[in-house]
């Protein structure tokens, strides 16, 4: 099962000529052709993973190439730590942030600011209605940054580790599974 996810996933990615003529991706050069970045090994796809998770996580934008980055000089899977910033989307961007932030207000110590949640809840609202008359919100969101920043680093860094934990673990219990396998079927002939 696994090969053949290996075989169909390897069938969708792109060759690494042709990413090279992308214009957007044309600085790298010559780093797209090195045979690790597209190699899936244990340590290559759990790291690529885990990159791709942390800076998924990190920053709200440009992730895909401050992941590319962090795979050409980590020297992980590239198609994987691209792949894997997807762990942001617009369906997890709100619970990603609202849990970033309340991990950070714990760590913090600060106590709950429900003036500042509900001003950042009808923001929008605030904005395309009365803008000039009601600007007090502004001030008030500034106070969710401090925490959401600490949440953000404290969530990154503990689920791109834990992800690589468990990638790595994962990949060496299927490996001794498979060999298991191999050595009774040698075993029983």
């Amino acid at each position: 099962m696994l090969d053949s996810l290996k075989r169909r996933l390897r069938a969708l990615l792109p060759d690494p000529e042709r990413l090279q003529q992308n214009r957007w991706l044309r600085w790298l050069g010559p780093a797209l052709q090195r045979r690790h970045l597209w190699h899936f090994s244990r340590k290559g796809v759990a790291l690529g993973v885990a990159l791709g998770v942390f800076f998924g996580l990190l920053i709200p934008v440009a992730q895909i190439p401050a992941a590319a980055t962090g795979a050409v000089v980590l020297r992980a899977n590239l198609p994987m730590a691209v792949a894997s910033t997807l762990v942001t989307n617009p369906v997890t961007f709100a619970p990603v942030y609202l849990a970033a932030y309340q991990i950070g207000r714990l760590v913090l110590g600060e106590d709950a600011a429900p003036a500042a949640q509900d001003d950042a809840a009808r923001a929008p609202a605030v904005l395309a209605t009365e803008p000039a008359q009601d600007a007090s919100w502004l001030a008030r969101l500034g106070s969710v940054g401090k925490p959401l920043v600490v949440g953000l680093g404290i969530l990154a860094v503990g689920c791109g580790a834990l992800v690589y934990v468990l990638i790595s673990a994962g990949w060496a219990l299927r490996v001794r599974w498979k060999r298991r396998r191999q050595l009774r079927q040698r075993q029983a002939r």
